[in-house]
């Protein structure tokens, strides 16, 4: 009341003329508004947006303004006044007390409970006095309070919601290499002109005046839960004391304040790297930068602007530093979520905008958004990105956030560069070098004053250190800011993946008729052997059936029948021939059908049979998540489908996503306990593709993780892991080694000094007439009038290549090599160079002008697969241990390497090689033991009988087993070291009369004119 009768007297006065001028009355009028609303918006909504009482509006609380260009623009805001409370006894029944309460302006916004170790007494009794003897329906925990903390002197948790035995405490903890640094759960140890306190930075940083009143302001938010994806879609209006409420975690609250204090101060022109792991909030963070970007302003404080960036009209005291913020993403609940947040903040509609093309064209879109001043956030996914280019005639002179969702090297590249092209077409750029339209060129390529890239990823691989990183003391580039997988995991956000990793290894022998007539390249058919190996339907079935074993005895009973599986298979067809086996073997071993689902892009022929993925599932793409995430567990009315009553209609449980090249990114399926690995998996994609698993669950543990790996070694997935554990940093680049480049190139004397002149003024003259009228497309044109100005350098290559062929190719791996290296140095180079970039354009051009490589041929034709075991070879825990810091290899400043002619073998020598490789332990008496004993078997009468009265390969189980074993004692004579492994090694044992027993089967329905499925 004090602060309201202070601040506000005239809106105050007229309350008190509406209460008959009974101050007394007005007081307890007041507050019984203020109480209701209170009860209906919630806390948040009541401070940020007043309340009304006929007609006249109360502020609750006074917010810092984005900008302070009228002198008394801060007076209102002094004039909050936050308090504590210690002892607070909040229950008008009950004597019990809280340690603190914090308060704004009156109102109650957050409790304390705060314990110490010198009395037996540390945060987990804290959290313990809430769980248990703080009753979550008394008013000040049920709907007034916002957030509640337990803190002792080492550690800090929070909880937005008490629920007795069930409230869930997240930490608020600056991590043990403090905020931003590498460094695992927990808190620094203590300066030693600290307070004495690991957690002192609670009140002295986060409860701050300034700083408490900002994220009331900008950081708490309620969720919406019509769009978590933990809650489903809501039914009717859920009360905001219902909702979840967020409260950033420690190091998303610093990330944002760390970027924003940074370009408040220096401006536009800056790139920023977030490696923030798996687990840490990304999605919520970038709402927040992004909110926070689009309404940041130079800082007025004396001093505190960069006076470089002052200069260059790349900030300004009190006006805005970005005039436009564009989000690169392909979460597409980032869009909704956004929007919902922000009206939050600022009720403000049409802030956030999506370009998403429906009802109209993507470049219209964007134009409209853009050229909407009140549009300040624009979202757009990857490949909508380059229709930002086509509206970006409305930005000159502006400055452009651009926030990098999953940033990798492929997002920054010539799509970028032509962004930077038409703002400075526009005039951005007030350069002397303008006048030069090479050097312009080679400038559009380098960073540009008016863009700012926040630039987010768990995984960044050297040339994204070196596009987004900082310089740090010792000269290597590394991220602004860091929340590592060690803290993700130790805080128990993520879990870890390599604890529990069983590899298998698949030997096999091949065979050709043939063979030794045909020459091919070693390296190619070696490759193309490999995968006919893997697509063998032998080879198929037996990774499902180890597959499926592993899943009915593992799996399917983990989190009460909840938990997924995925298969991650090396190409298309691959996927489409995994699903056939798994849906084959769940036939033929009688098992329950687990339900399989298939992912793959575009249409694709498999013997003759074009298949998609929804016509395989009988779903569309945009269907399958869900239908993956559905559970009979989950559901209520599973029994009424299972029974079709009620017109419940049937739902289909999926439990295993094979899967080619999709979901292996982004997919937050927190049920998947199991992948089966079928690919080689090395460096960022082994850790985005197994990162699918670490997703957590209240009813998973880090017991449930399971890999199964068929194709890589344990040790060499630990060690794609190790540089994004902690922190991965990478040496700079030397921007002079391109001129040995350069002079390389020009030494072969096929590249002609005129020539090159010549080209680079043809192709400078067609790009300024239409870059701005089609959005810089002109420039990918290939006009027939530039290549006059390159067949000459082709057809001498052409000549050199007839007459020494090696010297010709290493003219291509030079001009590739340049082209490649300038291609990204010219990103991060603080100078430009016309000569350097006019090779550059050229060279491009050349390229693709000159004659294609011959190779030798590739026609294998079919292969016999003869021998075939499958067999485990480790069980593994690869979990990683604190390290710090990996310095990932640097920008490669070798050359690409003479392509010469390829070398060429026998296929009958390399078929020869590979079965030494990869058919170890079967020798030629396995095989033909083997093949004696089945075709027994399968002239056994009784088995024959048994064969066609089984519905399926699991009914002939037991019947054949028995007689299997009969036959092996019969024949044991004929090689007693044979039988002897039979019976002596159970693995052997099991693999054999697996595979005698599906053999068998099969031939017997067969010569009898049955199908093999019953």
């Amino acid at each position: 009341m004090p602060f309201v009768q202070a601040v506000q007297p005239e809106a105050w006065a007229t309350l008190v003329q509406f209460a008959g001028g009974r101050l007394e009355v007005a007081e307890r009028d007041f507050v019984k508004i203020v109480a209701k609303e209170l009860d209906q918006r919630g806390v948040l909504d009541v401070l940020r947006n007043g309340v009304k009482d006929r007609g006249v509006r109360i502020r609750l609380a006074y917010f810092r303004p984005a900008h302070t260009v009228a002198e008394d623009a801060l007076a209102e805001y002094q004039q909050n006044r936050l308090s504590v409370t210690r002892q607070l006894r909040y229950g008008a029944d009950s004597t019990k007390t809280l340690d603190l309460a914090l308060f704004v302006n009156g109102i109650p916004v957050a409790t304390a409970e705060l314990k110490n170790p010198l009395t037996n007494q540390t945060v987990e009794d804290a959290k313990e006095q809430y769980r248990h003897d703080r009753d979550p329906k008394e008013l000040l925990f049920a709907r007034r309070a916002l957030v509640h903390f337990a803190v002792d002197p080492e550690l800090v948790f929070v909880t937005t919601r008490l629920r007795g035995k069930d409230t869930v405490f997240l930490p608020f903890n600056r991590g043990t290499g403090g905020a931003g640094n590498v460094g695992g759960a927990g808190n620094p140890v203590v300066e030693d002109d600290g307070s004495g306190y690991r957690t002192a930075y609670l009140w002295e940083e986060t409860w701050q005046f300034d700083n408490w009143l900002d994220l009331l302001k900008r950081f708490l938010h309620v969720e919406d839960p019509t769009t978590s994806r933990s809650r489903g879609r809501a039914n009717g209006r859920t009360s905001v004391h219902d909702r979840p409420l967020i409260f950033p975690r420690y190091h998303q609250w610093h990330a944002v304040r760390r970027l924003t204090e940074h370009a408040a101060r220096h401006g536009s022109g800056n790139n920023y790297l977030v490696m923030h792991s798996a687990g840490s909030g990304k999605s919520n963070t970038i709402g927040w930068l992004a909110h926070r970007l689009s309404t940041l302003h130079g800082s007025a404080e004396p001093g505190t602007l960069d006076a470089d960036a002052v200069s260059d009209a790349r900030i300004a005291a009190n006006e805005p530093v970005f005039h436009k913020v564009v989000v690169i993403t392909d979460r597409s609940v980032l869009d909704k979520q956004l929007q919902d947040t922000i009206y939050q903040f600022d009720h403000t509609p049409g802030v956030v905008e999506r370009i998403t093309g429906i009802g109209g064209s993507k470049s219209s879109e964007v134009a409209k958004a853009l050229a909407n001043t009140a549009t300040k956030i624009v979202i757009v996914t990857v490949q909508t990105f380059p229709y930002v280019l086509e509206g970006v005639s409305s930005l000159a002179d502006k400055r452009i956030a651009v926030i990098v969702d999953e940033a990798h090297s492929g997002q920054s590249g010539d799509s970028v560069t032509k962004l930077k092209k038409v703002l400075r077409g526009l005039g951005a750029e007030e350069s002397g070098d303008d006048d030069d339209p090479l050097t312009s060129s080679a400038m559009a390529r380098g960073r540009h004053p008016n863009l700012s890239y926040f630039a987010f990823t768990a995984t960044p691989k050297s040339k994204t250190l070196q596009l987004f990183g900082i310089d740090d003391a010792v000269g290597n580039k590394r991220a602004f800011h860091i929340y590592s997988m060690r803290q993700a995991i130790e805080e128990g956000f993520i879990l870890d993946v390599l604890r529990n990793y069983t590899t298998y290894k698949t030997y096999w022998r091949i065979a050709k008729e043939g063979a030794d007539d045909i020459e091919v390249n070693p390296d190619k058919a070696g490759s193309e052997l490999a995968r006919l190996v893997y697509l063998d339907p032998a080879t198929m079935l037996a990774h499902a059936e180890v597959i499926l074993r592993h899943f009915q005895a593992n799996t399917r009973r983990q989190m009460g029948g909840r938990a997924k599986a995925m298969v991650v298979t090396r190409s298309r067809e691959s996927a489409v021939r995994m699903y056939q086996a798994l849906r084959q073997k769940v036939d033929d071993l009688s098992i329950a059908d687990p339900g399989v689902l298939v992912a793959f892009s575009g249409n694709l022929t498999v013997d003759g049979v074009e298949y998609t993925e929804p016509g395989i599932n009988g779903l569309s793409e945009s269907e399958l998540p869900d239908a993956f995430a559905y559970t009979r567990a989950d559901d209520p009315n599973a029994r009424a489908r299972t029974a079709g009553k009620d017109g419940a209609p049937e739902r289909t449980e999926y439990r295993i996503l094979v899967v080619a090249d999709k979901y292996q990114t982004g997919f937050d399926q927190p049920l998947l306990t199991t992948m089966y690995v079928e690919k080689p998996l090395a460096s960022v994609a082994a850790v985005q593709t197994l990162s699918r698993l670490n997703r957590t669950h209240p009813l998973k543990s880090q017991e449930d993780l399971f890999v199964l790996d068929f194709a890589n070694e344990a040790e060499d997935i630990q060690a794609a892991f190790k540089p994004y554990y902690e922190e991965a940093v990478t040496t700079p680049v030397d921007p002079n080694l391109l001129y040995p480049k350069q002079r390389a190139v020009m030494d072969h004397q096929l590249i002609l000094e005129s020539e090159l002149e010549a080209f680079a003024e043809a192709y400078l003259a067609s790009q300024p007439g239409s870059l701005v009228e089609d959005g810089g497309r002109s420039w990918e044109r290939k006009h027939a009038d530039l290549y006059r100005h390159i067949d000459p350098a082709a057809a001498r290559f052409e000549r050199l290549s007839s007459e020494d062929r090696e010297a010709a190719e290493l003219f291509r791996s030079d001009l590739s090599d340049y082209v490649r290296k300038y291609g990204f140095l010219a990103q991060v180079m603080q100078f430009t160079d016309a000569d350097l970039e006019r090779l550059y354009l050229y060279g491009k051009h050349l390229l693709n002008r000159l004659p294609s490589r011959r190779n030798p041929s590739l026609d294998i034709g079919d292969i016999d697969l003869t021998h075939l075991r499958v067999s485990k070879t480790g069980e593994h825990d690869v979990g990683l241990e604190q390290e710090g810091e990996q310095l990932l290899p640097g920008f490669d400043d070798g050359s690409a390497g003479i392509a010469r002619d390829p070398k060429t073998a026998l296929l009958s020598e390399l078929i020869e090689d590979f079965n030494n490789r990869y058919g170890l332990g079967l020798s030629e008496a396995d095989k033909l033991m083997y093949e004696e004993r089945v075709t027994a078997a399968i002239e056994d009468p009784d088995l024959q009988q048994a064969a066609l009265a089984s519905r399926n390969e699991g009914d002939f189980e037991m019947p054949f087993n028995k007689r299997f074993q009969d036959i092996m004692v019969e024949r044991a004579e004929a090689d007693t070291k044979f039988t002897e492994k039979y019976f002596s090694d159970s693995e052997f044992q099991s693999r054999l009369t697996r595979e005698a027993r599906k053999a068998a089967y099969r031939m017997i329905r067969r010569r009898h004119n049955v199908p093999d499925g019953g």
